[in-house]
């Protein structure tokens, strides 16, 4: 537990009880996070912070059957991805070349860090193993793609993980396993 946790918990009762100001402390402790979060998904920073402002419009709304089983953040993060995802799947249009995708989301973090190298032959490998990487995700089931980058992207510990996917820790832990040991026979194929 964190020192902030018994807070949430306080104001999540207060808010309950009908105090707005209590969500607004709230909204303003976790709109950064959140709107960074989104913003891996939806690249545009605008229509990031519109998804941000429905994922608490949405935590709002649903708070009076919040029941405190999990951490309030961590609940409020599953609302935020949820609303991200069905906003993407929502939208009719193309996605412009500036936005990214689900897939290409989990990679955003990483594929920044990757790029550095200025050199064209290390441009070239950079892209060559993010791509590498991107198949790599794009092949695992979904309960391991999902383990690995809330772990991995998020930095989310293996508890928070747990809660936010529902299982067990054990199962968390098994499941970055093998997402890992995945990707890394996947890049060695994929890299010789």
């Amino acid at each position: 537990m964190t020192g902030e946790q018994p807070l949430d918990e306080e104001l999540v009762r207060r808010v309950q009880q009908g105090d707005k100001q209590a969500f607004d402390i709230l909204v303003r402790r976790y709109q950064y996070k959140i709107a960074q979060l989104i913003h891996r998904y939806i690249k545009d920073p605008q229509e990031a912070l519109d998804v941000a402002q429905d994922s608490f419009i949405k935590a709002y709304r649903a708070l009076p059957s919040f029941r405190g089983e999990s951490a309030f953040y961590t609940w409020l993060y599953r609302i935020a991805i949820n609303t991200a995802k069905n906003h993407i799947a929502m939208r009719a249009r193309r996605p412009s070349e500036d936005e990214i995708n689900l897939d290409e989301a989990e990679q955003f973090e990483s594929g920044a860090r990757l790029k550095n190298n200025e050199t064209p032959e290390g441009l070239l490998l950079s892209d060559e193993l993010a791509r590498a990487i991107q198949i790599a995700l794009d092949e695992l089931p979904e309960e391991l793609r999902t383990a690995i980058s809330l772990r991995e992207f998020e930095g989310l510990s293996y508890e928070e993980i747990a809660q936010v996917m529902n299982c067990p820790v054990g199962t968390v832990r098994s499941r970055i396993f093998r997402a890992r040991e995945a990707i890394d026979k996947k890049l060695a194929l994929l890299l010789g």
